[in-house]
C-alpha cells in the first residue's frame, strides 16, 4: 500500500515538473534557432555588404561560427565552405568536413553534396566512394542539381556503385533540366554515344547547346565538331564551327585550340591565316595535344606561318609519333622515309 502511495506521489508531483522542463528546453531551442538566424543575417550583411554594412569577411566568419555553434545548418555549411576554399581562413579540409557533416546530418542538401565531394576527392577524410554516393543521393533526392550530376557521374564511371549508364542518364537528366551545365554536357555525350539511351544526335546537339551557352567548354568543342562535320543532325556551317571552337579554345581546351588552328590554316569558316594557325597549334601543344605537334610540324615543313625548318618539322613529328599520333607516323614515313623513332 505504501509503495502504491509513493508511486502516486511521484506521478503527481514530478511528472508535471518534467513536462514543464521539457517545454522550457523546447522553448529555449526555438529561441536559439531564431537567434542563430538573426546572427546569420548579420553575417550575410558583412559578407555581401548589404544594408549599409561594409564588407568584412573576417567579421562574417566570426558570426557564422557563432550561429553554427548554435546549430544553424546554413551557418555550418557556410563555415565549412570557408575552410574548404580558404576564403578568410587557412584552408583546412578536416574542418570543412566537420562543419559540412554537422549541416548534412540535419538534412541540408548543399552540405550533403559538399560532403560527398570531400569523400570523392579524399580531402579532409579518407577517400570513400560509397560514402560519397550515400551523401550525393541524400542531396539528389531533395532535388539538389549538382548532387544529381555527381550521382550520375558515380553511376557512369562505377564509383561506389556498379556502373549503370541508364541510372547515369536518369540523374544527368534530372540535373540538366534544372540547368546544371555539367549535366547537360554529360547528357549530350550519352545521347551522342548511345550510352544508357538510344543514339540521338538531335538530342545530343540540344543538350550541347544548352551547356555551351552557359560556357561549358567540352560542349562548345563538340558543337564545333558537329558544325564542322555537317552531319549528325546539324547542317554544316564552318563559321559556326569556328565560333564554338574559339569559345572552347579561349578556355584552354587543347582539342578546340588545335581544331581552331586547323581552320585558320585551311581557311575554313575564317580567312586563311598561317600566323594564327601556328599561334593556336602552340597553345594546343602546351595543353598536351599530340595532333597539334604534327600539325605544327607540317607548318615548319611547308614554311607556313613560320620559317621553313625541316629539322624542326622532323623533331615535332617524332615527338608526336612517340605519343602514338598516327598522322605524325604517316608524315615521318611519307616525308622523311622514317619508320622507327
Amino acid at each position: 500500500m505504501r509503495k502504491i502511495l509513493w508511486i502516486a506521489f511521484l506521478v503527481y508531483f514530478f511528472v508535471p515538473a518534467i513536462t514543464i522542463a521539457q517545454q522550457k528546453t523546447k522553448g529555449k531551442g526555438k529561441d536559439n534557432k531564431k537567434e542563430a538566424e538573426l546572427i546569420c543575417g548579420k553575417a550575410l550583411d558583412y559578407l555581401r555588404g548589404n544594408n549599409g554594412v561594409p564588407i568584412d569577411t573576417a567579421k562574417a566568419i566570426v558570426l557564422f561560427k557563432e550561429a553554427a555553434e548554435k546549430g544553424d545548418s546554413f551557418a555550418q555549411c557556410e563555415l565549412g565552405y570557408f575552410y574548404d576554399t580558404g576564403k578568410g581562413v587557412y584552408k583546412d579540409y578536416r574542418q570543412a568536413v566537420y562543419w559540412y557533416r554537422k549541416a548534412a546530418e540535419q538534412g541540408y542538401d548543399l552540405a550533403q553534396n559538399f560532403l560527398g565531394t570531400k569523400y570523392s576527392a579524399g580531402k579532409g577524410v579518407e577517400k570513400d566512394y560509397k560514402q560519397a554516393v550515400y551523401w550525393y543521393r541524400k542531396a539528389a533526392e531533395q532535388g539538389e542539381a549538382v548532387a544529381q550530376f555527381h550521382l550520375g557521374d558515380c553511376f557512369y564511371f562505377g564509383d561506389g556503385v556498379p556502373k549503370d549508364y541508364e541510372q547515369a542518364v536518369y540523374w544527368y537528366h534530372k540535373s540538366a533540366e534544372q540547368g546544371c551545365k555539367f549535366a547537360q554536357y554529360s547528357l549530350g555525350r550519352c545521347f551522342q554515344a548511345g550510352e544508357g539511351v538510344q543514339t540521338d544526335y538531335s538530342q545530343a546537339v540540344f543538350w550541347f547547346h544548352k551547356a555551351a551557352e552557359q560556357g561549358e567548354a567540352g560542349a562548345q568543342f563538340y558543337l564545333g565538331v558537329f558544325y564542322y562535320d555537317g552531319i549528325r543532325g546539324v547542317q554544316q556551317d564552318l563559321k559556326q564551327a569556328v565560333y564554338w571552337y574559339r569559345k572552347a579554345a579561349e578556355q584552354g581546351l587543347a582539342n578546340a585550340q588545335n581544331n581552331l588552328g586547323l581552320c585558320y590554316e585551311r581557311g575554313y569558316g575564317v580567312s586563311k591565316d598561317y600566323t594564327q594557325a601556328v599561334f593556336w597549334y602552340k597553345k594546343a601543344i602546351d595543353g598536351g595535344s599530340d595532333i597539334a605537334l604534327s600539325n605544327l610540324g607540317l607548318c615548319y615543313y611547308e614554311g607556313n606561318g613560320v620559317k621553313k625548318d625541316l629539322d624542326m618539322a622532323k623533331r615535332l613529328f617524332i615527338e608526336s609519333a612517340r605519343l602514338d599520333c598516327q598522322e605524325a607516323k604517316n608524315n615521318l614515313k611519307n616525308l622523311f622515309g622514317i619508320e622507327s623513332y
